[in-house]
């Protein structure tokens, strides 16, 4: 720890683990912000399914990077890291503390490492793996990636085409797995970093996962859904609690098997989430209730 520098406090996890009661809790513990790393919350028409904070939640301390963006703008973990960094100077200008809070692993990297630029590829290359997606479907997609790059298989969200077709396109432009690019050195960031990961037993986890579906449809995620169907094409609608109820709005299933995905394909994640966070040697891992302790310590 520099004590010149300001310090990022970093609160991640899997979904539904605790993280936005924790990130408020620090912020208003610290009379600081909450900074935003989850993928899906920066979207403005995507609000029951991502479960977003509620208005309540927001207006007690201020965040950024939620409903921040639309659906229809395309923005990656570049446009992420480089908007987020440019937001951390301005806020370190006036506080010492600044939370961060996410369950996007990718994401929390482009701001504590960041990323080598990759490489750009032939837009053919593009256009026949999303022929072949809409052929053949994802699992084809997903077997090859996890043939030519396992790493990246096993830790970004391969239910996600968008990722899939990505990393496929880089390793096929380059014959080099997407996972390759990552810096052996990570950026030197002008600030302390902390991170601190929401530790749960597993059988508590699931069921936070089973209930909060069970509040979001309550809450209308299905019409929240609906609404969004004529605009499904778009990437950031390509994810667990949307695509389920695409499927059902297709008649391909009934709404309880729907929901019932929804349970599963979550719980999934979350395995995901967790094998990515726990490679991560910095860290510290700790119940919801004990993190506040160990952050003013």
């Amino acid at each position: 720890m520099n004590h010149k520098l300001p310090t990022l406090i970093v609160i991640a996890g899997p979904t539904a683990s605790g993280k936005t009661a924790a990130a408020i809790s620090l912020a208003q513990h610290f009379n600081t912000v909450v900074v935003s790393a989850d993928s899906r919350q920066f979207f403005r028409e995507m609000s029951i399914g991502t479960a977003k904070p509620t208005p309540e939640e927001l207006a007690t301390v201020p965040h950024y990077f939620i409903n921040s963006h639309s659906i229809t703008e395309p923005f990656s973990v570049g446009d992420f890291e480089r908007e987020g960094m440019k937001l951390l100077t301005k806020l370190f200008e006036k506080r010492n503390v600044v939370i961060m809070a996410g369950g996007s692993g990718l994401y929390i990297r482009a701001i504590t490492e960041g990323f080598d630029e990759l490489p750009t590829a032939d837009p053919n290359i593009r256009e026949r793996l999303n022929q072949e997606l809409a052929t053949n479907g994802i699992t084809a997609l997903q077997e090859r990636l996890n043939e030519v790059d396992p790493i990246y298989y096993n830790e970004a969200d391969i239910n996600n085409p968008q990722r899939v077709i990505r990393a496929l396109e880089v390793y096929e432009a380059t014959g080099n797995p997407i996972s390759s690019y990552r810096k052996a050195k990570v950026n030197q960031r002008p600030f302390n970093i902390i991170k601190y990961g929401l530790d749960l037993p597993r059988e508590e986890l699931y069921d936070r996962i089973n209930k909060r579906v069970d509040v979001m449809i309550q809450d209308g995620l299905i019409d929240e859904v609906a609404a969004l169907v004529p605009f499904r094409q778009y990437n950031a609608l390509n994810t667990v609690g949307y695509s389920e109820l695409f499927d059902f709005f297709d008649g391909k299933t009934d709404i309880d098997t729907a929901i019932a995905l929804i349970k599963q394909n979550t719980r999934r994640f979350a395995k995901r989430q967790l094998t990515w966070f726990r490679k991560d040697k910095d860290i510290i891992w700790a119940s919801p209730n004990m993190v506040l302790t160990l952050a003013k310590s």
